[in-house]
């Protein structure tokens, strides 16, 4: 792990999204999650809905949305491509993507159809993460 500002996380091999979702590439496919500042500014979360398995998203396009007590948001697809896997632990448990964004709470599994397009709009830099970052902290005002 990575540590930058203190007090967030950020796994080095990871490509980043501006909506704040992590993915990373195994065996041609994308394993996507949300960041640790997307779960630490969401605050317990106490649901999720993921679209099925098998449906075309698009990046740019909400492949989910995340609930807590207050709160509703999308979960913004990184990539284009289908769903071929979706972490089905999250509907008893959606905690996980607060107590383990990282690992346990994975979001989906998507086949891109065109990863290397997609990943020109993804940071894998950690000082350019970083720079995004503390832009971020002072918008969201979590600094």
């Amino acid at each position: 792990m990575v540590k930058l500002l203190e007090k967030f996380e950020f796994k080095e091999g990871l490509y980043y999204s501006k909506d704040h979702m992590w993915v990373k590439l195994e065996n041609g496919k994308v394993r996507v999650g949300v960041t640790d500042v997307a779960q630490r500014s969401a605050g317990p979360i106490t649901f999720i809905r993921l679209l099925p398995k098998g449906k075309l998203v698009v990046k740019g396009k909400p492949l989910g949305t995340i609930e807590t007590g207050k709160w509703v948001g999308p979960l913004i697809s990184p990539v284009s491509g289908t769903l071929v896997e979706v972490n089905e632990n999250l509907k008893s448990q959606p905690k996980l993507l607060n107590e383990d964004p990282y690992g346990a709470g994975w979001i989906a599994v998507i086949q891109p159809s065109n990863f290397e397009e997609d990943k020109k709009a993804l940071i894998s830099d950690l000082k350019e993460l970083e720079e995004f970052i503390k832009s971020e902290l002072q918008r969201l005002k979590l600094t």
